[in-house]
C-alpha cells in the first residue's frame, strides 16, 4: 500500500519548505532513517529523514519548488506498484483548492495589472468580498512593490525570496514597527582590551584563538547579571524577567542573517564562548544549525567591526528588548589625563525597546559595560 509523504513542519514557526535537494530519484529503494531530501524552512536547511521503506514513485515537489506543510511531497510504496489513482485524486483535490482560492479583480484592474506587471496574487483588495480594483493597483505601483521594472529598456532580474529571507523580512518589519526603538552611543577605550586578548592568545594554540567578539559576549553577559532588568522581554499581558542569560550572535549568511544562541553565556568561559561561536558560525553559513540553536535568546550582540564599520544601528531581534551594535577599533588622538594621546576606540550602539526600558535603565547598562571591555581581566570574576 502506497504511502504519501507530506512536506514536514521542521519548526515550530514553519508554514513552507523549499526542497533544496532530492538525495534520491523516482525508483530508487529507501528504507528507514534514509534522508530522503534536503529541505530550507523559514530558520534553516534541514535532513528531512524518513521513517518507511519502500520505492520512492512519485515526487510531489521538484528541487527549488516551495510547498505548504503537509502538501505532498513524495509517495513511497512497492516497486511497481500503481499510483495513477493517488496522483489523479491529488491533482483533483489541487484544482479545486485552486478554484476556491480564485481572484476576485475588476476587469480594468486587471488590465492595468497586466500592462505594469504586477502579481495580482500579492494585492489586497479593498472591494466588496475582498475584490482588487483599480485604486488597489495605483497603490501598489506607488508603493515601489513591483519587483520587475523597466530601466534603460533593460529588464531588472527576479530573484524568489528564500524561505530564510522572507522569515528575516516578516521579522524585522515587524520588530521595527511594534517596538518603539531608541538609540543610545559610546565609546569605548579598546587599549587594554588589546592586550588583554593578545596576552590570552600568547597561551593558547592557533586553533583556540579568541576574536574580540568572544570578549565582548562574555562582557555582556556579565553586565546582564548586574541588571537583569535589562534581560527581558515583552508581550502585551506581561514583561518576561528571563532567569538564563542568552546571547544571540547576528551572523551574515548568503541568504541574509541568522542569529544562533550561546546559551548560559555568563556561566561559560571565554574558551567555551569562542569554541561555540566558531562551529555554530560555521553551521549557519552552510545551513545545517537546527531551529532550536538560533531560538530562546534573550540579548543579541551584532559587530560588524571587522568589515571596518565605525558605527551603526541595529533592529531589535523581538522577543528580546536590546540588540548591542559593535563598530571596528579605530586608532585616533584622544584625551589622557588632560593630554592628547594616540589610542583605540571602539564605538558601540544599544538599540532599546522604550515600551520596556527607559534611557536611565540603558544608560546604566552600558556604564557597566564599558568598565568591563575597559577593563577586561574583570569578566573572568
Amino acid at each position: 500500500m502506497a504511502e504519501i509523504i507530506s512536506m514536514p513542519q521542521l519548526s515550530d514557526t514553519m508554514k513552507e519548505g523549499t526542497v533544496i535537494k532530492w538525495n534520491k530519484k523516482i525508483g530508487d529503494k529507501v528504507s528507514e532513517g534514509d534522508i530522503l531530501a534536503e529541505i530550507e524552512t523559514d530558520k534553516a536547511t534541514q535532513d528531512f529523514e524518513i521513517d518507511v521503506s519502500g520505492v520512492l514513485l512519485f515526487i510531489g515537489v521538484q528541487e527549488g519548488e516551495t510547498a505548504r506543510v503537509n502538501d505532498v511531497l513524495a509517495i513511497i510504496g512497492k516497486e511497481g506498484e500503481n499510483i495513477s489513482h493517488i496522483i489523479s485524486e491529488l491533482q483533483s483535490s489541487k484544482k479545486q483548492e485552486q478554484k476556491k482560492q480564485e481572484i476576485f479583480i475588476s476587469p480594468i484592474a486587471k488590465k492595468m495589472a497586466k500592462k505594469i506587471g504586477i502579481p495580482i496574487e500579492k494585492i489586497k483588495g479593498s472591494g466588496d468580498n475582498g475584490r482588487i480594483i483599480k485604486k488597489d493597483i495605483e497603490f501598489y505601483e506607488k508603493s515601489n512593490l513591483n519587483p520587475i521594472q523597466e530601466i534603460k529598456n533593460e529588464k531588472s532580474v527576479k530573484i524568489v525570496h528564500s524561505s530564510i529571507r522572507k522569515k528575516i523580512a516578516e521579522h524585522l518589519t515587524y520588530s521595527k514597527f511594534s517596538a518603539p526603538h531608541y538609540y543610545l552611543f559610546s565609546e569605548i577605550n579598546a587599549d587594554n582590551l588589546i592586550k588583554f586578548r593578545k596576552n590570552l592568545n600568547n597561551k593558547l594554540s592557533s586553533e583556540e584563538k579568541i576574536s574580540f567578539n568572544d570578549i565582548i559576549i562574555k562582557a555582556v553577559a556579565q553586565s546582564l547579571k548586574k541588571h537583569p532588568d535589562m534581560n527581558v522581554s515583552w508581550n502585551d499581558e506581561n514583561i518576561i524577567m528571563h532567569s538564563k542569560i542568552h546571547i544571540g550572535v547576528a551572523v551574515a549568511i548568503k541568504d541574509g542573517l541568522i542569529v544562533p544562541v550561546i546559551n548560559n553565556a555568563d556561566q561559560k568561559s571565554l574558551l567555551e564562548i569562542s569554541k561555540e561561536i566558531k562551529e555554530k558560525a560555521s553551521r549557519s553559513k552552510s545551513k545545517k544549525i537546527q531551529p532550536e540553536e538560533i531560538e530562546n535568546s534573550t540579548f543579541t550582540v551584532s559587530n560588524l567591526g571587522m568589515y571596518g564599520i565605525e558605527s551603526f544601528t541595529s533592529i531589535i531581534n523581538t522577543p528580546n528588548t536590546s540588540i548591542l551594535s559593535i563598530g571596528s577599533i579605530i586608532i585616533r588622538p584622544i584625551v589622557k589625563n588632560y593630554k592628547i594621546e594616540i589610542g583605540n576606540i571602539m564605538k558601540i550602539t544599544l538599540s532599546c525597546d522604550h515600551r520596556i526600558i527607559d534611557g536611565a535603565k540603558g544608560s546604566e547598562y552600558i556604564y557597566s559595560l564599558k568598565n568591563f571591555l575597559e577593563d577586561p581581566i574583570t569578566i573572568l570574576f
